[in-house]
């Protein structure tokens, strides 16, 4: 009999250690499925804390050491050609006065020339608004396009209302107001050269108004003002109250009486005049200073800053025609009425000359002014007989 209760109580007791290490084995798997539930837990919760550290970090740095804020790189692979550099393809930008008259003068310190360059003349026209006169200008470049350049400075806002096809399309630069007998004239004017100045190939800078026409066809405007060896801007010694009456002598010892001209707005400069121009500052601001009504700085400015610097380069004349027989403060100005081929040969050759280079020509102007709006279709009637284009 013991024997056999010695194998039962063996049999429970054999259950009770199945029994606990079935128990103990599930305890241990409870435990390993927590501990990885807690362990991935962590980690998300590390990186949660990393990440927001990092950010709060982050921004901390770049509150004490900002981030640089370079440009951004040129996607146009054309953008740091040479082309783009000679020849800016859009005429609109956003930069002040200063800055494009210090960017206007930068001139090369190699004379020769990396491509092949055919000099322009840049016609600047300076505006009040319209321009009536436009189809007879379009019909005088029409063909010479790559000889030319055109800008025009209207008022700040103003469309101008042209075709694509027109020489005057797109044409416009950055303007400010223009009030007539004040310094924002001259402004305007050396805007117009330091805008044209932008294009290396321009070499010639004529400045004209909506109201002057051509009296010449291209080619011989052209081969004139390319050929030339002076400029052309009309400066004289006015002795009256017009002229040497004008002068301030808070401009003394800068600017002396004797040194004072005048002459008529409408210039032709070549390249390296109209770099100095722009690039002047002491001389421009005596005018800004001191040239005040009834000092008008358009016509002096210019004649006097020549006459004093660069007098042997100047031909100390103007080729755009003018009629002051009237003596009144503004020219006459032509309408249809007197549009005829007498009138226009009489401009051409009035029976005066001049010189040009080394010698006498008696084509002394190759533009004229004011002619009205009703103008427009009688010239344009006289221009294949009379003017050739």
């Amino acid at each position: 009999m013991k024997p056999l209760m010695r194998s039962r109580v063996d049999e429970g007791e054999g259950d009770k250690l199945s029994g606990t290490s079935s128990k103990d084995w599930s305890i241990g798997l409870v435990k390993v499925v927590s501990f990885l539930v807690i362990f991935v837990a962590g980690i998300v919760i590390g990186l949660s804390v990393s990440a927001h550290g990092v950010r709060n970090f982050s921004s901390r740095t770049e509150l004490f050491f900002p981030t640089p804020n370079y440009p951004p790189v040129c996607e146009n692979k054309d953008c740091l050609s040479i082309w783009s550099f000679i020849n800016p393809g859009q005429l609109t930008h956003e930069m002040t006065d200063e800055e494009i008259f210090w960017r206007a003068s930068m001139v090369p310190r190699k004379e020769e020339y990396p491509y092949k360059r055919v000099p322009k003349v840049a016609f600047l026209f300076l505006t009040r608004g319209p321009l009536p006169l436009a189809p007879l200008w379009d019909r005088f470049f029409h063909g010479h396009e790559e000889l030319y350049s055109v800008y025009v400075h209207a008022p700040p806002g103003y469309k101008l209302d042209v075709s694509e096809t027109s020489a005057f399309y797109g044409r416009q630069i950055p303007s400010q107001d223009v009030k007539w007998g004040t310094f924002t004239l001259t402004d305007a004017e050396r805007r117009l050269l330091a805008n044209a100045l932008l294009d290396f190939s321009n070499e010639r800078f004529v400045l004209l108004s909506e109201s002057c026409i051509p009296i010449y066809d291209f080619l011989t405007v052209y081969r004139y003002l390319i050929g030339s060896i002076h400029s052309f801007v009309e400066s004289y010694d006015e002795p009256t109250r017009y002229g040497r009456g004008r002068y301030s002598r808070h401009m003394f010892p800068d600017i002396k009486l004797h040194q004072w001209r005048k002459g008529s707005q409408w210039f032709e400069l070549n390249r390296s005049l109209a770099v100095n121009i722009v690039a002047d500052t002491k001389y421009y601001t005596l005018f800004r200073k001191y040239c005040k009504p009834s000092c008008y700085p358009d016509e002096h400015y210019l004649p006097t800053y020549l006459n004093m610097f660069y007098e042997p380069l100047n031909s100390n004349r103007t080729v755009t025609w003018v009629d002051w027989s009237k003596r009144d403060p503004h020219p006459a100005t032509f309408g249809a009425a007197n549009i005829t081929e007498d009138f226009i040969q009489s401009i051409r050759y009035n029976g005066t000359s001049c010189l040009y280079n080394s010698g006498q020509t008696n084509i002394c102007f190759l533009f004229a002014r004011k002619f009205a709006p009703s103008a427009l279709e009688p010239l344009l009637n006289l221009t294949s007989t009379v003017m050739k284009f």
